[in-house]
């Protein structure tokens, strides 16, 4: 039981922290922005598909540095030649816009690598055990993605609270006219921006790609999820995005590694409470109920707190 429990908390970490690298690219931009990017998980996916390509061709470690680059070069360009101008249209254009552009680049993926999953692997310098957990090694890639993850957090915080650079792109959100007159080119930052927290998405496809199976409908099951995260944790804030991923991490990592019922938890009911209720929901797996969980704890944070938890402006 111990044993289930430490893995389980660090898988729950892990894929925790994945949800932040998609989510913090999500967060950086709807700050800085103000846009919500329909279409982040979909760049996510080219992430994974350019790393297995790149991957194929050149080594995993030429993926990482490459595949991050040329889709956050793609997301900007995004940015420069398409959303810039809709964005001026308002925030339902923009919805509308980026809700297309996810499913265009989801036909795109399933014309050029179809739609089966593809074999897509971790470097071969990393394939050990990192550690022994009782009788069960933990992979050296993981601890691998523990390292990268929590590096992007501590860098992200860094340059946007700390570095000159954050502080140009928060008042180009906020005073754009001011930001121009004092040499700064705004339209030239929102786009780094927008290719940045692009970036971001990638580099979570590259090194999730080789754990998660990489598909051409990966990206489907993850927006709904991230914008929960965003909205939990409170728009614009990156701590909250931080926090609200490893919480949801950890707790659908716990309730799909338990497989009891309602029934092992709580005992029985009395014969005489409802048939409906003793056969169809009593006898429910935690694990049958874990996808809906993260909802559950969404409709609880707009109920208690609507600006999330780390938030200062209402969702």
């Amino acid at each position: 039981m111990l044993e289930l429990v430490i893995i389980s908390a660090l898988n729950g970490v892990l894929y925790g922290l994945l949800l932040f690298l998609m989510a913090s690219g999500l967060t950086v931009v709807f700050s800085m922005l103000g846009v919500l990017n329909f279409a982040h998980a979909g760049f996510y996916m080219l992430g994974a598909f350019f790393g297995f390509q790149i991957s194929k061709w050149f080594g995993f470690w030429w993926a990482l540095l490459l595949a991050p680059i040329i889709v956050g070069l793609i997301g900007a360009a995004v940015e420069r030649f398409a959303l810039r101008d809709i964005h001026r249209s308002g925030h339902v254009a923009e919805l509308l816009f980026t809700f297309g552009l996810a499913y265009v680049i989801e036909e795109v993926v399933q014309i050029v690598w179809g739609k089966d999953p593809v074999d897509y692997r971790g470097p071969p310098s990393l394939d050990f055990p990192a550690f022994s957990i009782f009788s069960t090694n933990y992979p050296s890639y993981k601890v691998f993605m523990f390292a990268i993850s929590v590096a992007i957090f501590v860098a992200l915080l860094i340059v946007i609270k700390r570095s000159r650079i954050g502080l140009v792109v928060q008042a180009s959100l906020t005073h754009p006219q001011m930001v121009a007159h004092l040499g700064h080119n705004v339209g030239l930052v929102f786009t780094l921006v927008f290719g940045v927290g692009i970036g971001l998405a990638a580099l979570a496809g590259v090194i999730a790609g080789p754990i998660l199976q990489t598909q051409s409908n990966m990206a489907a099951s993850l927006i709904a999820l991230l914008f929960v995260i965003i909205v939990v944790g409170g728009l614009g804030s990156l701590a909250g995005a931080f926090v609200a991923s490893l919480l949801i991490g950890l707790i659908q990592t716990f309730a799909v590694s338990l497989d009891g019922s309602l029934a092992s938890l709580f005992g029985p009911l009395s014969p005489d409470a409802p048939q409906f209720l003793i056969r169809n929901i009593w006898t429910v797996t935690i694990a049958q109920v874990a996808p809906i969980i993260p909802y559950a704890l969404l409709i609880l944070v707009l109920i208690l707190r609507p600006m999330g938890l780390f938030g200062t402006r209402e969702t």
